[in-house]
């Protein structure tokens, strides 16, 4: 029944939305955005598709599973790729920030004419013990408005987040909290946290 609630309101989302204003160099747009990301690193700076253009696609950065008492960041980046009209060939990719560990997916597309609208990130919760291993954000799927869902190859650990506000118009931006790097015999977590920008 969910899941069925959720590609209605993707097609809805075609025409209508929510999200907070904001302005990026002239650009007027609104952030969407979840409630369950992770704690650590800092947002990082946003970037934007090109004028004109919105996103249409997406690819993941995930580092495999590296085995007992080794340390796991699961998904470390995003790519959105930017598109005009119908045909996605020379797009451009908005990346924000990605963090070192991992490869990145084929791309995922919608089908034609569709476009990116909202999303969920999977989270594992701090585990806080001596011995645990953090991982903040290990997966992440994205609705289009021709209600077909986009989910990246990352890893089952954590729970799914509420979807996002579906985007008023068009995704034509992304920023990414990340925890950097933090060296030898450390904890890293890399990506944490989400934010889609809407234009009109």
């Amino acid at each position: 029944m969910l899941g069925r609630q959720v590609l209605l309101l993707a097609g809805l989302a075609c025409t209508a939305g929510q999200g907070q204003e904001r302005d990026l160099g002239g650009r007027d747009a609104s952030v969407i955005a979840v409630s369950n990301g992770g704690p650590w690193g800092d947002w990082a700076w946003p970037e934007m598709c090109p004028k004109g253009s919105c996103a249409s696609g997406i690819s993941f950065k995930v580092e495999a599973p590296q085995g007992v008492m080794e340390d796991d960041t699961v998904l470390n980046g995003i790519w959105l790729y930017c598109s005009r009209g119908e045909d996605p060939s020379g797009s451009y990719t908005a990346e924000s920030q990605s963090g070192r560990w991992g490869r990145w997916s084929e791309v995922r597309w919608c089908t034609l004419r569709g476009r990116l609208v909202g999303f969920a990130l999977r989270v594992q919760e701090p585990q806080r013990g001596l011995l645990s291993d953090e991982v903040a954000a290990t997966s992440a799927r994205f609705a289009c408005c021709d209600r077909h869902i986009l989910e990246g190859p990352g890893s089952t650990w954590g729970q799914w987040g509420s979807w996002s506000p579906w985007c008023p118009r068009v995704v034509c931006g992304i920023q990414t909290r990340q925890d950097p790097a933090r060296g030898l015999k450390r904890d890293d977590t890399a990506l944490n946290d989400l934010h889609l920008f809407c234009c009109p």
